[in-house]
């Protein structure tokens, strides 16, 4: 899948599950969750030792899913992803390192800024969907509006990340330059944890009803 195509497919989502899981036997009910859901589509965070393991599993085993590899913290983290079937990697924050690095070996990547000149250090090596992160912490939609204007023209997107809810859910998707969002709500550590996986796919179901009605 080029770049393009995998970024188009997290837009057409618009809500992406991020997901800390610590048990990768739990890696194909979690995935049939989401999928049954309507959301086929997960950012497994680096936050846990079995992240690379669970993104494999279900790379092999669900191949419908698109998964992206989150909490890219380094080149390591970055090629273990890669090799462990991820479609694209995502950080927290900027790490020139990481960027470049991700797009040697072709891997699309979301950067995470939060103020211009990180907006302006992610243009120039070529990103172009940024993650907004922690989004309700730096200021949420007022910050996100106040950058579309000297940036919104240039094709930048925004992936806000943190604080994004079902209650402000249709606040932030009402936004042009808002092209998902993070969803950390979908299912949490401990629902996963818990194997709660009707209410993960309940929740995936209320989050694609509500950005059909928001977004058509």
């Amino acid at each position: 899948m080029s770049k393009q195509d995998v970024f188009e497919t997290v837009r057409k989502r618009v809500v992406v599950p991020v997901i800390a899981i610590d048990d990768a036997d739990s890696a194909l009910a979690l995935a049939d969750a989401l999928i049954e859901g309507g959301l086929p589509v997960a950012e497994i965070t680096f936050r846990t030792e079995a992240a690379a393991k669970v993104i494999g599993r279900i790379a092999k085993e669900r191949p419908a899913m698109v998964l992206g590899a989150g909490t890219v913290l380094s080149v390591e983290n970055l090629k273990r992803a890669r090799d462990a079937g991820a479609s694209f990697g995502v950080a927290p924050g900027l790490n020139p390192v990481v960027v470049e690095e991700a797009e040697k070996i072709g891997l699309p990547f979301v950067p995470g800024v939060v103020t211009p000149s990180e907006v302006e250090q992610a243009m120039g090596l070529g990103a172009r969907l940024l993650k907004f992160f922690p989004a309700e912490a730096f200021g949420g939609l007022k910050v996100i509006k106040a950058l579309a204007a000297p940036y919104g023209h240039t094709g930048v997107k925004f992936m806000p990340t943190g604080g994004v809810t079902t209650a402000n859910l249709a606040d932030y998707l009402a936004v042009d330059v808002v092209a998902c969002v993070g969803g950390t709500w979908i299912a949490s550590r401990e629902a996963i944890a818990e194997k709660k996986w009707a209410q993960i796919r309940d929740a995936c179901t209320a989050a694609v009803e509500a950005v059909r009605r928001i977004r058509g």
